[in-house]
């Protein structure tokens, strides 16, 4: 089957091993000095590791990979102790895998292995991911009103999944597909960014059905004749799947269109790669 799983640049490795606490479920082992995917069993395609490794050397690709089997991970997972079980435990759940934390919590009642009681963290902690990692941000007063700043919004739906291709506002438009945080970190979304252009809205990481994503972008470029795709993604890795997406789409579609990746810092700013 195709599903998202991690990959490992082994040239830009240099075994250090600091992703290896970050993957609980124990996909990935230090071989011959280079960190290396052990099982495609054993990855989850979630994303633990990503943002531990200090050389960037870990990515998240989709390609043909082995069903991701629960309660083989979870036989490795009891062997390290209470803390692991917990640690995956609270991975899932913060990712919304509920049949996952079904299968684990089986396993551990089928093997007679009590929750640790640490697992509470597991309602409300985060997996350590660099997409969930808490951060407060302080901001000067806020002055504008409402009448100031007016809504450039054109458009109903805007999230990828409701979305028409052939729906009259797309076509020959300029499309501006972005992941789900953006425009709630930029102040000036809408005049800087929105104005003027259609939009699709989605999330990489948690939404499902890309084959779905991919084929709708398709359809805007080949059918609804879209000019430009401006991509806009938010600065941690697992938000970069959004472009790839759109790039993929781009590379089945029979026109060609120009494609404009913008990142956004999670505090505001911008980079155009």
């Amino acid at each position: 089957m195709k599903r998202n799983i991690i990959t490992i640049d082994r040239e830009k490795c240099t075994g250090c091993g600091e992703c290896i606490p970050n993957c609980p479920e124990g996909a990935i082992q230090i071989i011959d000095q280079k960190a290396s995917l052990v099982s495609d069993l054993f990855c989850d395609g979630l994303g633990a590791c990503l943002g531990h490794c200090p050389e960037g050397a870990i990515g998240i690709e989709e390609r043909e990979a082995g069903d991701y089997n629960e309660r083989e991970v979870m036989e490795n997972i009891v062997k390290q102790g209470p803390n692991v079980i917990n640690a995956h435990l609270t991975h899932l759940k913060d990712h919304h895998q509920d049949a996952y934390v079904k299968e684990a919590l089986d396993y551990l009642n089928d093997a007679g292995i009590g929750i640790p009681e640490t697992g509470k963290k597991a309602e409300t902690g985060a997996c350590g991911c660099p997409g969930s990692g808490s951060r407060t941000i302080k901001r000067a007063g806020m002055t504008a009103t409402l009448a100031e700043q007016p809504s450039r919004l054109m458009q109903w739906p805007v999230q990828l999944r409701l979305i028409s291709p052939m729906a009259d506002y797309f076509k020959g438009s300029d499309l501006l597909l972005t992941a789900d945080c953006v425009g709630y970190a930029i102040g000036d979304f809408h005049e800087k960014w929105l104005k003027g252009k259609s939009i699709a809205i989605a999330c990489p990481k948690l939404d499902e059905d890309k084959d779905g994503y991919r084929d709708k972008l398709i359809a805007l470029i080949d059918k609804a004749n879209i000019n430009t795709l401006t991509v806009m993604t938010m600065e941690v890795p697992c938000c970069s799947g959004l472009l790839r997406l759109a790039q993929e789409a781009a590379a089945h579609a029979s026109r060609k269109i120009p494609i404009k990746s913008v990142v956004v810092g999670i505090e505001g700013g911008i980079n155009i790669p």
